[in-house]
């Protein structure tokens, strides 16, 4: 990979732009539609109206989990555990949300310093008491212990907060429980929205089915990495996070269709992507893990499959292990120089400056992304995870 200069990724968004709250109604946001390098201003709920005929709609149906806790010692003082991935029993989120008495998860802990490595804080949720006790001080793993008879997703519903990007700089209200969170989320395990998705609502969902567009739904789980910025100068060598993947096998036959496949969000569309490479890796190797690195595109092949011909090699693995859910983890980093093999547009919000997002929408749609989000600053757009959303048709 050439050299990727952060700079020539940045822009400047003024701070009355970021969208502190949602509109009221969701599908009132201001929708620009980006279409072979003319711009439109529409709002989203005329969405249906600039979907090509032929297209699929990929959508990312993960739920939004209320990560953030809060534990008081008997000091006064708060300490704050934010859920970050699974650990025991279970690395899959899936299974440990599932759990009925103990799990342990990696964190970030606020007020690190007044939590002592191996002692335990108390959070009673009546009629449960969880307890949480702190395994490892450096990697910030710590074990919830609870009353039998409920999951880890029944404690934290009732005593987590959502977690709110950080760039929001506020506090999460009661109202963030349901609009920090699609209409159709299914699948808890997400720690960030996939905020592409947050426009729709059952109306816009009944247009596209009426139109004849189809729709479907897998999963990834945005991890809070989704935030980290980009701090090296040279881009590429940014260290990717890892997210957990879901994908079905009527995924796979939907996508063999090889129509115009269009992701609702930058987790639907780094899904897809995935779902690609990982049937190159089992051209050669046909017992391969599903665990795409994020330099698995940049690697000299000499020579690449078509997306039909890659799909087809990940059906006949789901038919050799006899499942109907392939589950695994990607690291995809897709940025300028990044050759699509799956996806032809997409749907998605305005992003931070400098971020692996920006370079997301760079590489499907070049340099216009400048001319993009110059439109959005002039057009009174909202931006970030509440904000106003686009169509990207290059």
């Amino acid at each position: 990979m050439k050299e990727l200069n952060i700079n020539d990724f940045t822009y400047d968004l003024p701070a009355d732009r970021i969208a502190l709250y949602p509109l009221d109604k969701r599908d009132q946001s201001k929708l620009l539609v980006y279409r072979k390098g003319t711009i439109l201003h529409q709002q989203f709920s005329s969405l249906t109206d600039f979907i090509p005929a032929n297209a699929t709609l990929f959508f990312n149906d993960t739920k939004v989990i209320p990560a953030r806790l809060h534990f008081t010692k008997d000091t006064g003082a708060t300490i704050e555990v934010f859920l970050l991935h699974p650990v025991a029993p279970s690395t899959l989120l899936v299974e440990a949300m599932q759990t009925q008495d103990t799990c342990t998860w990696k964190c970030t802990i606020g007020n690190l310093k007044r939590w002592t490595e191996g002692s335990s804080l108390k959070k009673n949720i009546d009629p449960f008491t969880v307890t949480a006790s702190l395994l490892n001080r450096e990697e910030g793993i710590v074990e919830f212990q609870w009353t039998p008879g409920v999951s880890f997703a029944e404690i934290i519903s009732r005593s987590g907060e959502t977690p709110l990007p950080p760039y929001l700089k506020r506090k999460a209200e009661a109202s963030d429980r349901d609009r920090y969170q699609t209409v159709y989320a299914h699948y808890e395990g997400a720690v960030a929205a996939p905020t592409a998705g947050l426009h729709f609502t059952s109306n816009v969902l009944q247009a596209l089915k009426a139109k004849g567009i189809e729709t479907d739904y897998l999963t990834l789980h945005v991890s809070a990495g989704t935030f980290q910025p980009v701090k090296v100068q040279n881009a590429v060598e940014h260290p990717m996070h890892t997210e957990q993947v879901l994908v079905s096998r009527s995924n796979l036959e939907n996508l063999m269709k090889n129509r115009f496949i269009i992701p609702v969000g930058t987790t639907s569309m780094r899904t897809l992507e995935s779902i690609y490479w990982f049937g190159v890796k089992l051209m050669t190797n046909p017992d391969a893990v599903f665990s795409i690195q994020q330099n698995d595109p940049y690697i000299a092949y000499t020579s690449l499959p078509s997306a039909i011909e890659s799909l087809e090699h990940v059906l006949r693995y789901l038919d050799r292990k006899q499942l109907d859910i392939l589950t695994g983890e990607t690291s995809i980093y897709i940025m300028p120089g990044y050759t699509f093999r799956i996806c032809r547009g997409l749907v998605t919000n305005f992003h931070q400056p400098g971020s692996t997002l920006i370079l997301l929408v760079a590489a499907l749609v070049g340099d216009d992304w400048k001319s993009i989000y110059s439109e959005a600053l002039a057009n009174g757009y909202r931006f970030l995870s509440y904000g106003d959303s686009s169509l990207l048709l290059p």
